[in-house]
């Protein structure tokens, strides 16, 4: 069932032409085949080096209480949200590389911050779209073994987890919502990107952030998302989020990136417009998918802070790091 705006209104769901998705405003993908030639020619890659696996921090605990929050970055876009007694994974990706096989990809610079066998059981997994680094299906196949959760995933994702043999997903517009536990409810809301699995897929599945309300206030995860309006229009929707989770990596070079992925400035910025208590930034780090290097992402974000007069709180959890979050007052 579709969410209603404040004046009681069904908001819309995403604009659909038959064959392809597209953003709010219309738009799909506006870059072209010259323009990733243009900068295949012209990048200018920052520095990355593969990380040793460490000592990690202590496992998370196996639950969290009703109205209780505990965050924890594993790596990439795949964070673990435990809150009102669920386990919830946002994009989970284990995978050394990631793309079309397992020898043709990114490969991953950093290793996952818990290991796959320390996660606790996970009851939901959202997907927030097709791409590699969000949708990995050797992880999937491993959580659907081991836990069989349930998959949240926008419209179309269903049946690409359904021809894997990963049963037990759950397909949302925008705006639709899906109960997941008494007092825990999910929306699929609006981002700025694209999808494509394959040379003739583009755009035929949805893409979609999340928006997680319990006891204590909303949670959101963005996934992947260029700038727009929906920031406004999701905090319009919820109020102050207690936790947003936003990505930041993959943002030069701008003219290339900027239409699918917001950078750390614009990351601060979306905080600030969702009035979140606390912003985790993710997506950096691990896979080098655009010219920003691996802890480039992370310095401009702080940099960016202090030129603000009343900046946001956010943290900058390590691989591995949770930490609780209170509630909203």
């Amino acid at each position: 069932m579709a969410d209603v705006d404040v004046q009681g209104e069904p908001l819309p769901g995403a604009p659909f032409d038959g064959r392809h998705y597209r953003n709010l405003d219309g738009s799909l993908d506006e870059r072209n085949v010259l323009d990733l030639l243009k900068w295949t020619w012209q990048r200018q890659q920052g520095p990355w080096e593969f990380v040793e696996p460490t000592t990690r921090a202590a496992p998370p605990p196996p639950r969290v209480g009703d109205g209780e929050l505990r965050v924890t970055l594993i790596g990439h876009a795949t964070v673990l949200l435990q809150m009102h007694g669920v386990n919830i994974l946002t994009d989970p990706v284990y995978a050394e590389r990631v793309g079309p096989f397992s020898w043709l990809g990114s490969p991953r610079f950093t290793p996952p911050g818990i290991p796959f066998a320390q996660l606790p059981k996970i009851d939901v997994v959202l997907i927030s779209h097709d791409h590699y680094d969000h949708m990995d299906v050797p992880t999937l196949k491993a959580l659907c073994e081991r836990d069989h959760p349930r998959f949240i995933v926008p419209l179309g994702n269903d049946i690409r987890l359904a021809g894997w043999e990963i049963s037990g997903a759950k397909a949302l517009d925008w705006w639709q919502s899906q109960e997941l536990a008494p007092g825990l409810t999910v929306t699929a809301v609006p981002v700025r990107h694209w999808s494509r699995r394959g040379p003739t897929d583009f755009g035929t599945t949805l893409w979609a952030g999340f928006v997680l309300s319990a006891p204590g206030g909303p949670v959101f995860f963005a996934g992947d998302t260029g700038w727009g309006s929906h920031f406004e229009m999701i905090a319009a929707h919820f109020g102050s989020m207690r936790l947003a989770l936003l990505p930041v990596g993959a943002y030069k070079p701008t003219w290339f990136m900027s239409t699918a992925h917001i950078g750390p400035s614009e990351a601060v910025d979306a905080a600030l417009l969702l009035g979140a208590a606390v912003t985790v930034p993710m997506h950096y780090g691990t896979f080098a998918l655009g010219d920003d290097g691996q802890t480039e992402a992370v310095i401009e974000l702080q940099r960016y802070l202090t030129t603000i007069a009343n900046p946001p709180k956010v943290w900058v959890l390590g691989f591995g790091e949770g930490r609780d979050v209170a509630p909203l007052p």
